[in-house]
Formats: C-alpha cells, structure tokens, sequence
C-alpha cells in the first residue's frame, strides 16, 4: 500500500459503484467527481485519461477506499451509521500504526475527518476540497496531488504510480 484516496460512499445511481472510490467500469457514465479528477490529473501532470474504471491504480497500491461501502439507491450517505464507518477508520488506523510513507488523499472535510489522526511525520496527507462540482472550484482544481504523491513516492525511494 502506497496511496490511499478517501471517498464518501458509492456512487447513488444504479450500476455506477464497483468497489473502489470514485471509479466507475469502463463504458459507465462519467459522474461528475471523475470527470473533475480527470481533468485535474490532465491539468497536473498533462496525462488525458481514457479509462474510467481505476483498477490500474489499486494494482499499483493505491487503496480507494470509501467511508461507508454501501448507499440506498438515489441517497448519499444513506448508510453512514451501519457500522461501514467504524471499520475504515480501523483500516486506516492499521495502516497509519503499521507502515510509513503512505500518502493519504483526502478530498473533501468527510475525508480529511478520516485522516485527522494520521501522523503526518510518517506519511503524507494531501488535503483539497472535493472534486464534486459544487466544491472543486475552492481549491480542488491546481491541488497538484498526483503529482506530489509521485513526488513523495519518490523522495521515499518508492515506485511512482502510472497515474495513465
């Protein structure tokens, strides 16, 4: 594990979600967060991504992980208090006690919440608002995060993710 990026919940619509935060399967619909994600990736480090479903990047080391794993159908954060959030937190707990030189992606307060007790000695967190529409123009476009995880990575002496 190299990377983390945080996520709410899954997508609401029917057939979006497939297990990784903020990735929906080839051929799906962009949602609105992604299509923002696509284009800050290009905007930062000038890669055009083609590909929407993100499994490349968890087989590099990137855990996307949402808060809560599962929503009623149309409602976000529907199921914030099924316990889905207590096990997260866990993971992240695990990982922040366990290894070092993981960067944590936190878009948006629900994520930067999650990360308020990672030790920021060991690892590093990248804070922005989300890159939904109605948030990402207050700092999630030119956060620069692909290319600082890469450069962190780096500095490490870790492999850089293929962000492509």
């Amino acid at each position: 594990m190299k990377v983390v990026v945080l996520g709410q919940d899954p997508y609401i619509n029917k057939d979006q979600a497939h297990g990784l935060s903020f990735s929906v399967k080839d051929g799906t619909s962009l949602p609105p967060s992604l299509k923002n994600i696509f284009k800050e990736l290009e905007g930062d480090i000038g890669i055009k991504r083609e590909q929407s479903d993100l499994s490349d990047w968890a087989a590099q080391g990137v855990l996307m992980i949402n808060g809560t794993f599962t929503v009623q159908k149309g409602i976000s954060n529907s199921h914030k208090n099924i316990g889905w959030l207590d096990f997260t937190k866990d993971v992240i707990n695990h990982l922040n006690t366990k290894k070092s030189h993981i960067v944590y992606i936190a878009w948006g307060s629900f994520a930067q919440k999650l990360c308020s007790n990672v030790d920021n000695k060991t690892n590093l967190v990248l804070s922005s608002a989300h890159p939904s529409p109605l948030s990402s123009y207050r700092g999630f476009f030119g956060s620069n995060h692909f290319s600082k995880t890469n450069e962190y990575l780096r500095n490490h002496k870790l492999e850089e993710i293929k962000w492509c």
